[in-house]
């Protein structure tokens, strides 16, 4: 358990090893034609017709706006080495657990984990998301089929550096006899969108009953490459005064747009040592301002 616990402390030096303040620059952009090309570069003029940008290949390029068809404000951490690096497509969540940052007014992402967690969620307001998920195991036979709705409200304290968030999952199974789930939740997130630490309390309730203890979760990312981040993900719980929980350590991978999840799991309070692996992904859709 030890080792354990040396290896997640360790994690976690690294992650505030590489916390980075951000400053946007809202001429950087990145523009993607109707045809399917991608221009990089600071903006020199704008009217109602077009757009003129300076790029460090073509020099100045003139794009109608009428052949636009996204453009994304580009932070300069996201340049490196004269290339843009991918926005972060799940940047709101770790592997399942959330944190402070909440999506922007019509963004949204689908995800999957394990075939059977199906989840979504759609920015209301900036600083406010509605979602729901399903298991659906009637598509395997039949039984009884949890479903649930999320909400998450998000406050920017310092923007891109320290984030509040608390919401709620409030579930029920369709065709079972237990009665409603769900937990209450809030969390606090230090760092950017492409390395964090979040700390979080949830209490959970089943039935009617509330838990005697909260569900303490700490994970955090860290970027190490154009496509790639580290992740670690855990929870602990004290039951009759003993620490029990659960230690994840995995990854991200980009692939596009979408994010490819996976992790290794390992349970703290057991007596012999086990590796439950995790795997999901995430397809971002709506209005992606960032």
């Amino acid at each position: 358990m030890k080792s354990k616990f040396t290896v997640l402390i360790l994690f976690f030096v690294f992650i505030s090893a590489f916390v980075e303040a951000q400053v946007a620059d809202s001429s950087l952009v990145q523009i993607e034609t109707l045809d399917g090309n991608e221009f990089l570069g600071t903006i020199v003029k704008e009217d109602a017709l077009i757009i003129v940008l300076k790029t460090a290949n073509l020099g100045e390029i003139t794009i109608q706006k009428k052949d636009i068809k996204s453009r994304i404000q580009v932070l300069p951490r996201q340049i490196k080495e004269g290339k843009l690096w991918f926005a972060n497509p799940q940047s709101t969540r770790y592997f399942w657990a959330p944190n402070g940052y909440g999506l922007k007014k019509g963004e949204g992402y689908y995800q999957n984990i394990y075939v059977m967690w199906n989840q979504f969620a759609v920015g209301v307001t900036d600083n406010f998301s509605l979602g729901g998920g399903i298991i659906p195991i009637f598509l395997f036979g039949g039984g009884p089929t949890p479903f649930f709705i999320t909400s998450k409200f998000s406050i920017p304290i310092e923007k891109d550096k320290i984030n509040l968030g608390a919401g709620a999952l409030l579930g029920t199974v369709i065709g079972g006899d237990t009665g409603g789930y769900g937990m209450l939740f809030g969390m606090s997130t230090f760092g950017s969108p492409d390395s964090n630490l979040s700390v979080g309390l949830g209490y959970g309730f089943a039935d009617g009953d509330w838990a005697n203890s909260p569900l303490i979760n700490v994970s955090g990312l860290v970027r190490f490459s154009r496509r790639g981040y580290f992740i670690s993900e855990n929870y602990f719980l004290n039951t009759d005064g003993e620490v029990k929980g659960v230690l994840g350590l995995g990854g991200r991978w980009i692939i596009k747009k979408a994010a490819l999840d996976f992790i290794f799991f390992s349970p703290l309070g057991v007596d012999s040592f086990v590796i439950v692996p995790g795997i999901g992904f995430t397809i971002p859709f709506g209005n992606k301002s960032r």
